[in-house]
């Protein structure tokens, strides 16, 4: 008998071939899907965002819910305003249709586990991104994620939870009278509540920017938590010592209306500063709205000071040796005496200072001296060395003149003048650094000898004993124009015998 032919996929090799060959393909499209499916027409637009937010190569890139590509590469960049962003290459399917230029781009979670997706919005632009196009940083936004979110518990953080928890617990224990009672009492307090309520709820309160102002406060305090734990306890202390007193704080209660009116007269003084300082608070709203903007280069800043806050509490623990041996130096019986003596020493050298800060500052005289100084002292003797200095004495009384009575001269029987040709007296002292107004007038070393300037001599004999010569002489070499900002000055000594007041010429 003829053998009948079977076909082809009758054959159970074949067929397993073919179905070996099938799985091999979808395993390597499953395995590529990644970087796209092939033969699928896609379009490159990159994507410049201030945070990758963990993103990595392969993640979907949605739109509306549904897959419109994948992420097929990231980059470290530099932004406009100089910090270091990421630029996301992403393959759109082309089915898709294009991106208008006022698109939006955000980086969402996917799940809790921390994938995420590129969530594109696309906008109603007539313009569209070319293929290879970039959306710029202004045009992206990353919010909160959730694994930011959970990583807020970490260990030390759920530890104090749970100790929060155990306190508050055993503050509630075997209170369910009090407990009782209270809620009893509720209805009455939200009675009153209410209208305090709605006062504090009216904007012109500040109610909101209060408690910005205790957040910050409280910021503040946190790193300082266990000093002020022990100033409570001293207070305790304190106020245990003012109870076993009662004479003591009747007499404090009895001056307390007299210090209120005066406190109540105070603030009504205050009145003006504080209507000044609203007025700056509005002026400052400017500077305080462009505050967002400048985040970005104070946000660093703010990161190395928590990493040095961490550095804190040895600092703290050596401040507080300090404030101990401050405490003990306030309780010793010679610290007031002390105090007090400095108090009259500063009282005594804060005129002086104002008299003789401005020959320094002004006119550098401090380092003129110091820097002749070497010069003037180094004539060499045989014992060393010596100043170089030179006696000067009158022409007239040496030869050709021979006069016997000049103002150089000691012992003399008869007035200058008096032997020979005249004789005119130079004695201006304490010459000035500055006018009354602070602009330089270093007369020392800045002038010749005037001929006459005596504005008391009654007869205008030529002689030079005012103390200052009229007009500014102007600053030295490496001197100043005027007194630094903020320095406090005064031409003449203010304390001590005054020289004679000039009209004209103060």
């Amino acid at each position: 008998m003829r053998r009948s032919q079977l076909p082809a996929f009758a054959n159970p090799v074949l067929i397993g071939a073919v179905t070996v060959l099938a799985v091999l393909v979808a395993v390597f499209l499953a395995y590529n899907a990644n970087q796209g499916l092939p033969f699928v027409p896609t379009q490159t637009l990159n994507v410049d965002v201030a945070n990758a937010s963990s993103l990595v190569v392969g993640n979907d890139v949605r739109e509306g819910g549904f897959r419109i590509g994948l992420v097929s590469g990231m980059r470290p960049i530099d932004l406009p305003n100089g910090q270091v962003g990421a630029r996301l290459t992403l393959e759109l399917n082309q089915s898709n249709g294009t991106v208008p230029t006022d698109s939006t781009v955000s980086i969402r979670p996917l799940s809790i586990l921390g994938l995420k997706y590129v969530d594109l919005h696309k906008g109603i632009s007539r313009h569209d991104y070319s293929d290879g196009g970039t959306v710029p940083v202004a045009q992206t936004s990353v919010p909160v994620q959730l694994d930011e979110i959970f990583s807020t518990f970490n260990p030390p953080t759920r530890t104090a939870v749970q100790q929060s928890l155990v306190g508050i617990g055993d503050t509630l224990a075997g209170r369910g009278s009090d407990l009782n009672d209270t809620i009893a009492l509720l209805p009455r307090l939200f009675g009153h509540l209410t209208p305090v309520a709605r006062d504090l709820a009216k904007p012109s309160t500040g109610l909101s920017r209060f408690f910005v102002s205790l957040n910050a406060f409280m910021g503040a305090v946190a790193p300082v938590a266990n000093v002020n734990a022990r100033l409570f306890g001293e207070a305790a202390t304190t106020f245990a010592a003012i109870s076993r007193d009662p004479n003591a704080l009747e007499s404090t209660i009895a001056e307390s209306p007299a210090t209120l009116s005066v406190s109540t007269r105070s603030l009504a003084i205050q009145q003006p500063f504080l209507v000044d300082l609203t007025t700056l608070g509005q002026n400052l709203t400017p500077a305080t709205a462009s505050l967002a903007a400048a985040l970005p280069q104070l946000n660093p800043a703010i990161e190395a000071g928590t990493r040095t806050l961490v550095r804190t509490p040895v600092l703290n623990a050596n401040l507080q040796q300090v404030f101990n041996a401050l405490e003990q130096l306030a309780k010793a019986p010679g610290t007031n005496i002390a105090v007090n003596a400095l108090t009259s020493t500063a009282t005594t050298l804060n005129p002086m200072v104002r008299y003789l800060g401005p020959y320094q500052t002004v006119c550098n005289y401090w380092n003129y001296w110091w820097t002749f100084l070497a010069e003037h002292i180094s004539a060499h003797t045989n014992y060393g060395f010596a100043q170089r200095a030179l006696l000067n004495v009158d022409q007239f009384g040496v030869a050709p003149y021979n006069q016997p009575y000049t103002v150089g001269t000691a012992g003399a029987a008869a007035p200058a003048g008096t032997g020979g040709g005249p004789e005119y007296l130079h004695a201006q002292v304490y010459g000035a650094a500055v006018d009354n107004q602070g602009n330089a007038d270093c007369e020392t070393g800045q002038r010749g000898w005037p001929r006459k300037l005596n504005f008391f001599d009654p007869l205008g004999r030529l002689l030079a004993t005012d103390q200052h010569t009229p007009g500014n002489q102007g600053p030295t070499f490496h001197g100043r124009a005027h007194v630094p900002a903020g320095e406090t000055f005064s031409r003449n000594p203010s304390t001590g015998p005054q020289t004679a007041y000039t009209p004209g010429n103060p």
